[in-house]
């Protein structure tokens, strides 16, 4: 069974840093296509970072978080992680880990997504 923990949330300052993980159990990350998504109050859910592949490692950003945000994956560990830095009160979010073996859709749509962690919040305070 496809299992995903998120870890790391909580509150961060303005133009601060704070690293997400995402831990895998019952399946290999390097088998996966995996997305970083979140969704802020009254939002529609946001894939703002997904990363696939070994050799080459494919990794692609929203622009909203373009520059700000990097996704990387230790597959021995079976871990995956979004480093934010310079957040923003607009980065405020609920951050759920997903997982698909092949998009339904681009990698840019929550849906391509099959598999979902709990998710896990940040609050960039200004």
């Amino acid at each position: 069974e496809v299992q995903l923990a998120e870890s790391g949330g909580g509150s961060v300052q303005a133009g601060g840093s704070r690293r997400l993980s995402c831990a895998g159990s019952g399946f290999r990350f390097e088998d996966y296509i995996i997305a970083w998504v979140r969704q802020a109050p009254g939002k529609d859910r946001e894939v703002v970072s997904m990363i696939a592949g070994k050799r080459p490692v494919v990794t692609r950003y929203a622009e909203s978080v373009k520059g700000r945000f990097t996704i990387s994956a230790d597959y021995a560990k079976n871990m995956v992680y979004l480093h934010i830095d310079s957040a923003k009160p607009e980065d405020t979010a609920v951050y759920y880990c997903a997982v698909t073996v092949r998009l339904a859709s681009t990698w840019d749509q929550s849906d391509s997504y099959n598999h979902w962690g709990q998710g896990i919040q940040v609050t960039v305070s200004s």
